[in-house]
């Protein structure tokens, strides 16, 4: 009885801001277009839709995100897979830097990095918002696969190359299925980190290509409209529930088999 009390009231503390976020998105909270304050719909949604900013907020924040998750796996495959097989000197000391760099606080090298992307004419863009991303996720990604890549035997590697397999052909065909689990858990911490990130976001977009964390506090004002900003808010939910519903199983999959 304790614990199901405690696991409800869990779930309350947990999910009751989620619910008022959500009951605050069908409420017009603002009066506007002859819609009085109170007024319940999906009308803060349409509003959001409507507004060309904020469309484009959602397809840069969009862009980055992918496009950091798949410069993070596609680089951190190889890398990865080198730690794993070949033994060198300091490759212990290589994981452990790669560690290191990926704790740095983000505003410590803001500044140098502005100045990189803005000779390099990569502020505003979320090319350049992605790759500053996949700077910092890279290391958790080649962790991450370093530790499935070592788990599976090397009998797989001998035994592909022994029937004719190139390079790419191994890694595509064997490798990638064999630890599909642990890429689902790369991608989505990779995803979650640039998701939520908002240091690099605030000072690589300093005129245009905001993304949604950026155009949410945008929003804030004199006379904020709550309504609108909760819905922004619900609907920059739906990016990270669908990439937690594509991976789902790799993610089960992949948090059981290092548990």
């Amino acid at each position: 009885m304790i614990r199901a009390l405690a696991l409800l009231a869990l779930a309350v503390f947990i999910l009751l801001p989620l619910a008022q976020a959500v009951l605050l998105s069908l409420t017009v909270t603002l009066p506007r277009d002859g819609l009085a304050e109170g007024t319940m719909g999906l009308m803060n949604y349409a509003a959001v839709l409507a507004t060309p900013e904020l469309r484009a907020a959602m397809i840069s924040s969009a862009t980055y995100v992918i496009l950091n998750v798949v410069l993070c796996i596609a680089l951190g495959l190889p890398a990865a897979y080198a730690l794993a097989r070949f033994g060198f000197v300091g490759d212990r000391h290589v994981m452990l830097a790669l560690l290191v760099f990926r704790v740095t606080p983000p505003v410590v090298l803001s500044l140098p990095i502005f100045i990189l992307f803005s000779r390099l004419g990569l502020v505003n863009s979320p090319v350049g918002i992605a790759l500053v991303h996949a700077l910092f996720n890279l290391p958790v990604a080649i962790w991450i696969l370093e530790s499935f890549i070592r788990a599976v035997p090397r009998a797989l590697d001998e035994t592909a190359f022994l029937d004719g397999h190139s390079g790419p052909s191994f890694f595509f065909r064997h490798l990638v299925p064999a630890i599909a689990p642990g890429i689902g858990v790369a991608a989505f911490f990779c995803f979650i980190f640039a998701w939520v990130e908002v240091v690099f976001a605030r000072i690589l977009t300093v005129t245009a290509g905001k993304p949604i964390t950026m155009a949410i506090n945008a929003m804030f004002g004199f006379q904020t409209d709550l309504g609108m900003v909760m819905a922004m808010t619900c609907l920059s939910l739906v990016p990270g529930l669908a990439m937690i519903w594509l991976v789902r199983n790799h993610l089960a999959r992949g948090f059981t088999l290092r548990a």
